[in-house]
């Protein structure tokens, strides 16, 4: 007799974890659902079909996702510039959200009672999946093999599930070679744990699959132009083409990248639930995106309104996305002010693109009325008196007089 239905969040690259956990589930008497999200991964998607049945799931549900998960997620990210501690573009965090919606819509139409992930019990996607589930059906009960005694006693980790996986005859690309873990989507590709987890070790040099060798990419560098209304991407115009749809856009971008080794980085980052975990990135598309995003708002934005969006949105909304607290009420508060900070930031970015790295060549915007060239320059005193910014530093130096009086009584000098 069944003990239910489960709604399995599928990956098919490689397909280790949740291959492995779907013949487990299989085994402990559930009847299983696979889900599979289309965010952009390459995928032979009549193969994935094949192989759930294979092993034995009732269904396959493959849903394309990619028009909402850039619309929503990838270009709400390149507006907010977001990045989590100074590096990190959030590749995997901005897909969570609507794949975790997705599965519980899911889960509800096939009438499954469970949703179950492959998320580590060690990982921050395990709280992103969880945190989504539960806000949108706090009724949902969630089975998360990797926190269970009966599976990790089991299997401690990638090596036991490549035995248990030729046991069985699950196919799987991962190998005992190659144990890393990967996770693709349009935003970029992430490498973790496996032959990675010695941070002084650099990573394999056939392990990137977003981005070319910087080194070996072409010797003639490559001009593009990219259009934004209110902070978002709406055009680009590459090699005599221009793409205006969303998905086409994001799509080209990753293109150029990719051929001229754009966005790869390597990092020891703080996951949420405290442990630190060293990653590897190449996210190309976004990379040039939220460059030429960022240059146009050194045009358009106010001063005072970037400082301020610097240090609360743009460092909120992605620590919040980084933590899954997408499906909060502090991200939507927060996501508000980002969007009136964007009113304006209209114009277009020309860069170049060459070995590894994108260069702003110019900027220029038809509503921006917050610079002037004559203003700014040198050789003109229009509308500025030189006179006016001695009073400017008097007024400002007020303070700072008698602080520095006060370190001279306390014997404290400044002259260091």
């Amino acid at each position: 007799m069944s003990k239910g239905k489960v709604c399995l969040a599928y990956s098919a690259q490689g397909g280790l974890d949740t291959s492995c956990i779907l013949k487990w589930l299989l085994e402990e008497g559930y009847e299983v659902v696979c889900f599979l999200a289309n965010v952009g991964q390459e995928e032979d998607w009549e193969a994935v079909k094949a192989k759930s049945a294979l092993l034995g799931a009732s269904k396959m549900v493959i849903l394309d996702l990619r028009k909402e998960f850039v619309e929503e997620l990838c270009y709400r990210a390149v507006q907010c510039n977001a990045q989590y501690e100074g590096r990190y573009l959030l590749g995997t965090s901005l897909a969570r959200p609507v794949i975790a919606r997705a599965q519980m819509r899911v889960a509800k139409e096939e009438g499954c009672t469970y949703v179950s992930h492959g998320c580590t019990g060690k990982g921050n996607d395990q709280v992103r999946f969880e945190l989504a589930f539960l806000t949108i059906d706090p009724t949902i009960k969630i089975i998360a093999p990797w926190r269970m005694p009966e599976f990790f006693n089991r299997f401690q980790g990638r090596l036991d599930l490549l035995d248990y996986a030729e046991k069985v005859g699950i196919p799987v690309t991962s190998t005992k070679a190659k144990p890393y873990s990967m996770d693709d989507n349009l935003a970029h590709c992430s490498y973790e744990s496996g032959s990675l987890e010695d941070p002084s070790q650099p990573p394999p040099v056939d392990m990137w699959t977003r981005t070319d060798d910087p080194e070996k990419a072409p010797n003639t560098p490559q001009d593009i132009q990219i259009v934004f209304e209110k902070g978002l991407p709406v055009q680009l115009v590459a090699d005599g083409k221009t793409y205006t749809e969303s998905v086409e856009l994001f799509t080209k971008a990753n293109d150029l990248g990719k051929v001229h080794g754009i966005g790869r980085i390597d990092i020891v980052e703080n996951r949420f639930i405290g442990l630190k975990s060293r990653g590897c990135y190449d996210a190309p598309g976004m990379t040039i995106l939220r460059l030429a995003h960022l240059d146009l708002e050194g045009l358009v934005l106010d001063g005072k309104v970037r400082s301020l969006r610097d240090q609360f949105v743009t460092h909120n909304w992605s620590e919040l996305l980084y933590n899954g607290m997408y499906f909060s009420p502090e991200r939507e508060f927060v996501e508000n002010s980002l969007l009136f900070s964007q009113r304006l930031v209209n114009g277009e970015v020309r860069l170049r693109l060459y070995k590894g790295n994108a260069y702003v060549l110019g900027r220029s915007s038809p509503d921006s009325k917050l610079y002037s060239s004559e203003e700014s320059s040198m050789d003109s005193l229009v509308d500025f008196s030189p006179v006016d910014t001695s009073g400017f530093i008097n007024i400002n130096a007020i303070r700072l007089k008698k602080y520095g009086l006060q370190k001279a009584e306390l014997g404290e000098s400044l002259a260091k």
